[in-house]
């Protein structure tokens, strides 16, 4: 895999250069950064995302769990979610609990240890937010199921309301 310090040596640059033309910031003399794009381009270089969120404690992804991806609700929401992700350079990790408090456990804490941004959640009718700790862990939105805590961001909807307006 080509690192950084490749590229940098390929060009004839610092690392710090190369960053910064990476992120495209800063400014930088046009023939240092073809120079710098050319060695990228010819090495295949792709950056370390996983580096790069260790080192900055944050990822560009998104966790989000929903408790049925058939329900179009849910689909809707997905493509909502990684419509405005992807404008804000975000990705989406999008894990289906099929009702399964088990398998909501187990995204949450796979959610965690991939360091997400964020998670978008839609829990389980059996979950328990005083039993976890993934909020205080990581930003947690809850949709569509209110759940008893003051401490969780959540969006709902009123259902009766919505019903009445039909």
């Amino acid at each position: 895999m080509t690192s950084i310090k490749d590229v940098a040596k390929a060009a004839g640059v610092s690392t710090a250069t190369v960053s910064r033309v990476l992120a495209k910031n800063s400014p930088i003399k046009p023939e240092t950064r073809d120079r710098v794009l050319k060695a990228i381009s010819d090495l295949n270089y792709r950056p370390n995302l996983i580096a790069r969120s260790l080192r900055v404690q944050k990822s560009a992804k998104i966790g989000l769990v929903v408790s049925d991806i058939r329900n179009p609700f849910f689909t809707a929401i997905g493509r909502a979610v990684e419509d405005a992700a992807y404008e804000q350079g975000y990705s989406v990790l999008m894990c289906n609990t099929d009702e399964d408090p088990d398998k909501e456990e187990l995204y949450l804490n796979l959610l965690y240890d991939e360091n997400v941004a964020g998670v978008i959640f839609s829990p389980t009718h059996q979950f328990d937010i005083h039993s976890q700790t993934y909020n205080q862990k990581m930003p947690f939105v809850v949709i569509d199921r209110a759940i008893e805590s003051n401490d969780v961001d959540m969006v709902l909807l009123d259902n009766v309301a919505a019903a009445y307006e039909l």
